[in-house]
């Protein structure tokens, strides 16, 4: 369980394909030592579990079906990554409940500066974007945002400085691949709201 909060990121520094998926290496300073292996680390908003632990490299292994659901069969060796630890007991909830499930795929349509702030659209299908609810939470390649806006195959968020910052937002560019986590109390609420229909 996470909360879309970014402090650290991560950059991959290598890629060892396999049979069924990829080995992930990725150098960053985010502080996690061998007792940490096991856990779960969500990266640019994937729950992969931490396999390896050295000289700052941290491992993951995704699997094919991962791949195919996530940015990552794009991913390439230099690429900056959003990390985010797991939540602990008594940890603030400072954006929102985040799973790590990543439930779709967008891409980038467009980018609006407006002050110092960055409006983004995101194209989506028509699939997913049934679940968005305007206001609510989306969670983008592990950064926890607010639905500013929803249109007919796309929707905007507002990014502020602060968070262009600290994440791997502020390297997008038109036409690039995020993950995409709908907030899960959206989801439900309108599954339940459908199913008594």
């Amino acid at each position: 369980m996470f909360n879309g909060i970014i402090f650290n990121k991560g950059k991959i520094s290598s890629i060892k394909k396999r049979t069924k998926g990829i080995n992930l290496f990725i150098r960053s300073s985010l502080k996690v030592s061998n007792k940490n292996l096991g856990i779960s680390i969500s990266c640019d908003g994937v729950c992969l579990t931490l396999i390896s632990y050295k000289n700052k490299i941290l491992e993951f292994y995704l699997s094919n079906e991962t791949l195919a659901k996530s940015k990552y069969k794009r991913i390439k060796i230099g690429d900056e990554i959003n990390l985010e630890k797991p939540l602990k007991y008594g940890d603030n909830i400072s954006g929102h409940i985040c799973q790590g499930h990543v439930d779709t795929v967008c891409s980038l349509k467009s980018i609006k500066k407006v002050d110092k702030s960055h409006i983004l659209e995101f194209k989506i299908s028509n699939l997913f974007k049934k679940q968005l609810v305007e206001k609510a939470s989306i969670l983008i390649n592990g950064v926890s945002l607010t639905i500013s806006k929803i249109k007919k195959n796309s929707f905007e968020i507002w990014v502020i400085p602060h968070t262009l910052k600290l994440t791997n937002l502020i390297n997008l560019k038109k036409k690039d691949l995020v993950n995409v986590e709908i907030d899960i109390m959206s989801k439900y609420v309108k599954k339940f709201v459908n199913e008594k229909k």
